[in-house]
C-alpha cells in the first residue's frame, strides 16, 4: 500500500476513505511516472478541530482547513513554473504526511454541488502533489500544479474542479 491511513474520525469510514486515498495517490504516481510500490505516504483522516490544531501548530493559522501536507524533504522548484525534482527510488521511501478534515471537505463539496468522494480525491491529489514539490503560491507554479490536478482527475473520470 502506498498510503498508510489513520482514521481519527469514524465518519471517514462511511465514505470508504482508505480506498479513495490509495486511488488518488496511485493516480498521481502513475501520472508522474513514479512506481507507487516504491513510496509511502502517511494520511490522517481527522475532523476540523484536529486540523485546526495542526494548522495553528505548523502554519500559525488557528482555523480549520481542508487538507495539509508535510513533505519529507523540500522538493520544490526554484524557478517559478518549473517542475520540481521528483524523488529517486532507493533512498528514503517516505514522501511525507497528509491530514484531511471531514467537516470542511463535506461543506466544500456541498457548496460546490459535487460528490464528496470526488472532492476528497481532488484534495488527496492536491496533497500528494504538494509532497512531491508542487505548490501554488507563485502564479506559474499554481498554473502547473492545477494543470496536473485537472489531468489526473480527468483520467479518473472526475470533472475539472476549477470550472464553475
Amino acid at each position: 500500500m502506498l498510503t498508510d491511513v489513520v482514521l481519527e474520525d469514524d465518519r471517514w469510514q462511511g465514505l470508504g476513505f482508505e480506498a479513495l486515498a490509495e486511488k488518488a495517490a496511485i493516480a498521481v504516481c502513475a501520472h508522474l511516472g513514479l512506481d507507487p510500490d516504491a513510496w509511502e505516504i502517511a494520511v490522517l483522516a481527522c475532523d476540523d478541530a484536529r486540523i485546526a490544531e495542526l494548522n495553528a501548530d505548523f502554519r500559525d493559522k488557528p482555523s480549520a482547513t481542508n487538507v495539509l501536507s508535510w513533505p519529507s524533504e523540500e522538493r520544490g522548484a526554484e524557478e517559478n513554473g518549473a517542475h520540481p525534482l521528483l524523488p529517486e527510488p532507493g533512498f528514503d521511501p517516505e514522501l511525507g504526511d497528509i491530514a484531511i478534515a471531514y467537516e470542511t471537505c463535506a461543506r466544500e463539496a456541498e457548496a460546490a454541488g459535487k460528490p464528496m468522494a470526488d472532492h476528497v480525491v481532488h484534495l488527496m491529489v492536491h496533497g500528494v502533489l504538494h509532497l512531491l514539490g508542487y505548490d501554488h503560491i507563485r502564479d506559474k507554479d499554481a498554473t502547473l500544479m492545477e494543470a496536473h490536478e485537472v489531468a489526473i482527475l480527468g483520467k479518473m473520470g472526475i470533472a475539472n474542479p476549477y470550472r464553475d
